[in-house]
């Protein structure tokens, strides 16, 4: 899984490519998706998201994902579950200080961030995680806040 999760930060301006046209087909589909409940819609889509981003970025779904903003590293692979930045515990040769053999996921994060597009992303400070969203699906959350941006809201009309 780890080498995935490598890859994944190694082509970090890919799958963000990827992912902007991703986002785009759900904004596109929204009139659709509005048709049908949110609450309907969340285990499948829950479970295509885990499958999805399990494999390729070992995602814990947190329900927040900031793959866009920390170069396509998941923070929540840090043992520490650090959301804004390494510890003062990076080894010298950038492994992590609580799992020696693992790569440190922040320095794999600045490394893939500097391969995006808007590379000062990760500079932008995350909130806390609330657990309360963990295991729900963070595509239906921000597909929603982009719908909410343009004024479509994404529940079913009564």
């Amino acid at each position: 899984m780890r080498a995935v999760r490598l890859w994944s930060v190694r082509h970090s301006r890919f799958l963000e490519t990827a992912y902007d046209a991703f986002s785009s087909l759900l904004g596109i589909l929204s009139p659709l998706l509005r048709l049908v409940p949110r609450r309907a819609m969340e285990y499948p889509v829950a479970a295509i998201e885990r499958a999805a981003k399990g494999l390729v970025f070992d995602c814990h779904m947190c329900g927040q994902c900031v793959l866009s903003r920390t170069g396509m590293a998941c923070p929540m692979n840090c043992p520490k579950n650090l959301r804004n930045g390494p510890c003062g515990g990076v080894r010298a040769n950038g492994n992590c200080e609580v799992e020696p053999n693992m790569p440190c996921v922040w320095v794999q994060a600045w490394s893939g961030s500097q391969r995006m597009r808007d590379n000062d992303a990760i500079m932008n400070v995350q909130k806390p995680v609330d657990q309360s969203l963990r295991e729900t699906s963070s595509w239906l959350r921000v597909t929603a806040q982009a719908a909410a941006d343009r004024g479509v809201s994404m529940e079913k009309s009564a």
